[in-house]
């Protein structure tokens, strides 16, 4: 989703007018008619070479009632776009002075006169005439729905003829009549397919940006996209455009199906069914949803009709269709002959009365209906038996996956009871959809001026509660009426999926959680639907009884992993599929597909925030008496620019965010899913069922509106991902608990001003004050209008880091004294994360020093000289010393270590002065009650060892091209002391710039003395992951301004000679790793620009699509402003540079999560916890060296398998497949390519297993 909004460019028109009218009329939100006129007018001249007569029909509707119409734009520009060849100047008109926008306004007013009296007469001959066919026109009228549709063809036939001045009433009841036939013509079904396609506002916003447009009111969905498109979307039927439209459908149809309201049902299918073109748009799924909420009334007559209906649109039933009709049968006790001749069809059909109950998903009682149904023609008929489980084939899992090999599943420390009551704690708080806990500055003593701002901000919420309610009330009542003249609206039915106390209810959240700066609309819009939508699943699977079997199925499962009951030899997915298998009856535990489109959730966003700028409103004098009492609104939608594109910004009135301020309220209101889980999450079995009890998640995270990554995994073999599926849940089984002493210190810094050194978020009240302005504003000069400006942006950053440590410490308290769990999931690559978002092991030095694993293992032998390893690795100060070394100076340094422990803040604070302060000071805490508990081999440590890949993306690479030289400079090959690669660039790119000092290049004298390890660091890291040198400067330059001494004027030239250089040496050092990269750039290279993504397979089985196309705005038309929402759309062209960029690190990124996915599994075979923070994984104290073992055997054995060979073959035979006799010249292109896989060099790949410092 592009937060940005619409480029300035092609807004212009927008913002500086309402501005102008912003400070005449001093109501800041309230846009006016007068202005939408102008727009239109406006619009209305730039596309000149439109016939006025038919621009004018088509925005005449909305001015009687609409305040923010922009009426024009959508349906002229698809008639103008037709003959320019370059559209986009027509938006890109200079502002024009005031004197033309005044006479603009009168000459609107008359025009709109004259030709709505021209209309109505043209409009009610065309209703006499009243052919079937003239239905939308029709009952367009009252709400000018359909109006700008009629029109989108006939503009481009009327143009030839009607450039002259159009004026005489006869030609407009010509034009009006023309429209009518163009709309039955066969050669001309543009306009209905447009009014199909923009109903759903997916208006082709390709390079001139066009809009279709909503009604703010009664949010009519006004249609007008470009005239050819629908064209396009409805031949396609793999584009993703119109899959979306499919989608958005069916969404509505399951509301109805929800609602139980089966005759809205059918009446919405039939307002496409009845159009030949619309009708294309129906799939057999829509036609089952109907089917389905007939069944469950029972209605046997009408499913045969839908039956008829799909025949007569030359559609097959599917398995669902007959599941509803047998549904219905069984609920019916239908006769004996009704149920034969069903199943017979069904057979016919190719379709077996077994697969009914393998495939389809049931909710409620169907299953148990269709059951009966059957055993009416066959009454001995049993349920097939459940399939037998898959064994994952993957060479790397061989031994795991091994019967002979199994080993029980290791047990947590609870009993069955104690699971038991977790998760019915966990299920309580998902019910709630929100938790609501104590903030960590509640522990501040009241002021009178807070006890008095809470009462009112408590009386302004229930006034606020009431007007949203009549708001949102308003307009589903006008909704309502709508549907009754022109087919329907969009969005009613998903405001009538919850009482409306809940949609108030998330609009108060928002509102709640707003902060002072403000926030974009579509973020905002998208945390509105998704809320809605979330709450909305959460009510399908009670109602579908899903979860009952969940917790019928979950009160099992816990058996697995108490300790007061039987080992069982089963993974955790293979456990649960089992008792699911088992439990036979019920609903399915996977909903039927019914995800909301992103369009869909961002016009249901829209409107909910529309309803909420207009309804919350406060008193003007609430903090200043002597003010006028009149009501100002507590919102305002203002507009800000993020380079050139214009962002429109919801943002609080002061008056709100003082009270808020003062208030000092100490409750935080999050979603269920953003607290750890109470109880262990419940087993990923697929890519849509897994992780929390209720909360939606998905198994792969993905930007928003992207679709490719699901259907890539639902087509994948449920097998193949069963490795995938089996490491996120050892991971997610992991529990935690909190560290206490450390969590107090925290927070008593917290609320004590915060300190910065620490990366503790110092409050607002410490933000630097803005410089006092001088008496006349006038002398305000530029560097003072520039440090105000720096303060504001100061302001702001420090206001969003004290939240989001507020949101952490706050949590991390709300667990304090429980054992909780993260359940995890991927991104496309197969990197993995926790689900919760705020709180969590991937955070930053402070949230990781506060967790705790909450097993419990003794330190054993060696534990105690792997925590004070660890402790030294957090100090960053012994980087380049053996492994002994680093113990010995933990051992000289202990007097510290234990002042640290004990008196953290008073003491000599040694634990201060290290790289990640806070671990360290909880690894002093840790070693000091082990150091002095009797026997320390026995002492039981609940503390993470960590164990860190030496620059990992370059090992991988070394290994792929067993380069010598690389992998003895990151550690591949044994070595007595740690090889550190970025020292070993510095020094290359050293002598380098000696060798250009003494030829007497300038900027390499310059550098003498400054080209260090800290230079280079990030530039070499980031290298592999596909850094340009662009980038690589910009990291250059930042370092080097770092150093104090550096003269700034040589800045820009020494960045520029630094990174060449470091590229060259990377060059040299790396040879194999520079050739593997180019293969893999060239080749991405050449499948984009064939028009595919690049996709792959990591070696655990797991599918890849690379995300990247070239991203095409769809402007969402609201009443408050249109909203440019980009989405990722698999049929739009991939983006060939993004594409390029970033295969090689996105393909070593697959590898390093596939090497740690190997680790995960190993160490669950040998009883090991295990958590990993991409390439850092972490133990017990006792079980480092076990793990260290793991991770080498894993590393080895994932580089003996012939990756670049298995991919070049996947990659021929998915892009050059000899399917065709004659080859195009960039397939043969691309076979050179993907054939010529880079030669590898000598390194020995099992010397890794020797090598101390690979991870350390």
């Amino acid at each position: 989703l592009s937060a940005a909004g619409i480029p300035w460019s092609v807004l212009r028109n927008y913002s500086s007018a309402s501005a102008k009218e912003k400070a005449r009329r001093n109501a800041i939100c309230e846009r006016t008619e007068l202005l939408e006129v102008l727009k239109a007018r406006a619009k209305q001249l730039q596309a000149s070479n439109v016939p006025e007569v038919t621009v004018n029909k088509v925005e005449l509707a909305p001015l009687g009632n609409d305040k923010y119409q922009d009426p024009l734009r959508k349906v002229v520009a698809p008639g103008a776009a037709e003959e320019q060849p370059a559209p986009r100047g027509r938006d890109e008109s200079p502002a024009r002075p005031s004197s033309w926008v005044e006479k603009l306004k009168k000459e609107m007013y008359i025009r709109q006169l004259k030709v709505e009296r021209k209309l109505s007469i043209a409009a009610s001959q065309l209703a006499r005439e009243g052919q079937a066919k003239a239905k939308p026109k029709a009952k367009a009228k009252p709400k000018a729905k359909a109006k700008p549709k009629a029109k989108a063809k006939p503009k481009a036939k009327a143009k030839a003829k009607a450039k002259a001045k159009p004026k005489a009433k006869a030609k407009a009841k010509a034009k009006a009549k023309k429209s009518q036939k163009s709309l039955k013509s066969p050669e001309a079904p543009k306009a209905p397919k447009a009014k199909v396609a923009a109903a759903w506002s997916q208006s082709h916003a390709g390079p001139h940006g066009l809009y279709a447009c909503r009604k703010p009111r009664v949010a009519a969905v006004k249609e007008g996209a470009k005239a050819q498109w629908p064209r396009r979307v409805l031949e396609h039927k793999d584009s993703s455009q119109y899959k979306i439209l499919q989608q958005t459908i069916q969404s509505s149809l399951e509301c109805f199906l929800f609602l139980q309201q089966p005759e809205e049902a059918e009446r919405f299918l039939l307002l496409y069914h009845s159009s030949p073109v619309k009708r294309r748009l129906l799939s057999v799924n829509a036609y089952n949803i109907v089917m389905r909420s007939w069944a469950r009334k029972g209605c046997l007559q009408r499913i045969n009709q839908l039956f008829s209906m799909l025949e007569s649109v030359g559609l097959r039933p599917s398995l669902d269709s007959y599941a509803a009709a047998l549904e219905c049968m069984g609920r019916n006790q239908s006769s004996t002959k009704a149920v034969w001749r069903c199943v017979q069809q069904l057979k016919n059909d190719g379709f077996h009365v077994d697969e009914l109950f393998q495939k389809c998903l049931f909710e409620e009682d169907e299953k148990e209906k269709v059951l009966r149904a059957i055993r009416i023609v066959q009454p001995n008929y049993q349920l097939p038996p459940p399939p037998k489980p898959q064994t994952c084939k993957s060479s790397l899992l061989q031994d795991f996956y091994s019967k002979e090999k199994m080993v029980p599943y290791p047990k947590l420390d609870f009993t069955v009871q104690e699971l038991q009551e977790r998760f019915q704690q966990q299920l309580e708080m998902e019910l709630d959809n929100t938790v609501t806990i104590e903030s960590v500055e509640s522990t501040k003593p009241l002021t009178p001026q807070a006890i008095k701002a809470r009462k009112l901000l408590a009386t302004l919420r229930s006034q606020w509660h009431d007007s949203i309610l009549q708001a949102l009330q308003k307009s589903k009542c006008s909704m309502s009426k709508l549907k009754t003249v022109s087919g329907y609206n969009i969005l009613y039915p998903y405001l009538c999926l919850m009482p409306d106390e809940e949609y108030v209810g998330i609009m108060l959240q928002i509102l709640n959680t707003l902060s002072p700066q403000g926030e974009s609309l579509a973020v905002l819009a998208r945390e509105l639907g998704s809320k809605i939508y979330n709450r909305y699943i959460t009510q399908r699977k009670l109602r579908s009884r899903q979860l009952e079997k969940v917790q019928e199925v979950y009160e099992e499962y816990i058996h697995l992993l108490a300790k007061d009951s039987q080992p069982d030899k089963y993974l955790p997915r293979e456990y649960w599929e089992k008792l699911v298998a088992e439990a036979g009856f019920g609903p399915s535990l996977n909903l039927k597909d019914c995800s909301w489109p992103y369009m869909l959730l961002m016009r249901l966003g829209m409107h909910m925030l529309e309803l909420l700028v207009q309804a919350v409103k406060v008193p003007r004098n609430v903090l200043n008496p002597h003010l006028e009492p009149r009501f100002i609104p507590v919102l305002y939608h203002v507009y800000s620019f993020h380079s050139s594109w214009q962002v429109g910004l919801i943002k609080p009135h002061p008056i709100f965010s003082q009270i808020v301020s003062d208030a000092a309220e100490t409750l935080l209101t999050f979603n269920s899913s953003a607290i750890p889980m109470l109880c262990p999450p419940v087993p990923w079995t697929s890519p849509n069922f897994g992780a929390f009890v209720l909360n939606d998640t998905k198994l792969m995270r993905f930007v928003d509106g992207a679709v490719q990554h699901q259907l890539l995994l639902e087509q994948c073999p449920p097998v193949n991902l069963h490795p995938v599926l089996d490491a996120l849940n050892q991971l997610g089984n992991c529990a935690w608990k909190i560290n206490q002493p450390v969590l107090d210190i925290i927070i008593s810094i917290f609320n004590d001003k915060g300190n910065e050194k620490l990366d503790i978020p110092p409050p607002i009240s410490e933000a630097p004050r803005p410089p006092a302005a001088p008496s006349n504003s006038s002398t305000c000069n530029k560097s003072q209008k520039h440090e105000l400006l720096l303060c504001k942006k100061k302001t702001a950053e420090m206001h969003s880091l004290r939240m989001d440590a507020l949101y952490k410490l706050s949590i991390a308290n709300y667990v304090r004294d429980k054992v909780f769990w993260f359940p995890h999931n991927m991104d496309f690559r197969g990197r993995t994360y926790p689900c919760p978002p705020y709180f969590n092991h991937l955070g930053n030095d402070v949230t990781r020093a506060i967790l705790l694993f909450a097993e419990g293992k003794p330190l054993g032998p060696k534990g105690l000289d792997w925590l004070k390893i660890h402790l030294i690795n957090l100090t960053g100060l012994k980087k380049k010393n053996a492994l002994q070394e680093r113990l010995e100076y933990a051992n000289e340094i202990m007097e510290e270590i234990l002042d640290s422990a004990d008196h953290p803040l008073t003491g000599r604070k040694w634990w201060m002065n290290t790289d990640e302060p806070w671990q360290a000071l909880a690894c002093c805490m840790e070693i000091a009650k082990a150091s002095r508990s009797p026997d320390p081999a026995a002492y039981i440590s609940h503390f993470p060892v960590h164990q860190d890949g030496s620059c990992n993306g370059l090992q991988h690479y070394a290994a792929l091209g067993r380069d010598l030289i690389g992998a003895m400079s990151v550690n591949l090959m044994p070595c007595s002391v740690p090889q550190d690669v970025y020292s070993a660039v510095a020094q290359q790119v050293e002598e380098f710039r000696k060798k250009d000092a003494e030829q007497g290049v300038k900027i390499a004298q310059v550098l003498q003395g400054f080209v260090s390890r800290k230079v280079v660091k990030q530039t070499v890291m980031t290298v592999v992951y596909g850094v340009t040198r662009y980038g690589g400067r910009l990291q250059m330059e930042k370092r080097l301004k770092e150093i104090d001494e550096f003269p700034e004027e040589y800045l820009w030239e020494a960045s520029h000679y630094l990174v060449k250089q470091v590229f060259n040496g990377i060059k040299e050092m790396f040879s194999a790793t520079r050739d593997i990269q180019n293969w893999l750039t060239e080749s991405a290279k050449l499948i984009a620009q064939s028009g595919r993504t690049v996709e792959w397979v990591t070696p655990l089985g797991l599918p890849i699509v690379q995300p990247y196309y070239r991203s095409r705005s769809t402007v969402l038309n609201c009443s408050m402003q249109n909203l440019s929402v980009k989405t990722s759309n698999g049929n739009q062209k991939p983006d060939t540079v993004k594409q390029k960029n970033a295969f090689p690190p996105n393909f070593i990124h697959s590898l390093d999560s596939t090497h740690m996915m190997l680790t995960a599994l190993h160490c669950l075979r040998q009883g090991l916890t295990f958590v990993s923070v991409h390439d850092c994984y972490w133990t017990h104290a006792l079980t480092v060296d076990v793990m260290n073992q793991i991770c080498r055997q894993q590393f080895v054995a994932l580089h003996s398998e012939k990756i670049l060979q298995d991919l070049s073959e996947f990659m021929l035979e998915k892009y050059c497949s000899p399917g065709r006799e004659t080859r195009a010249l960039w397939q043969k292109k691309l076979m050179e390519q993907l054939s010529n896989v880079p030669k590898t060099g000598k390194f020995n790949l099992k010397k890794v297993m020797d090598s101390t410092y690979f991870f350390s």
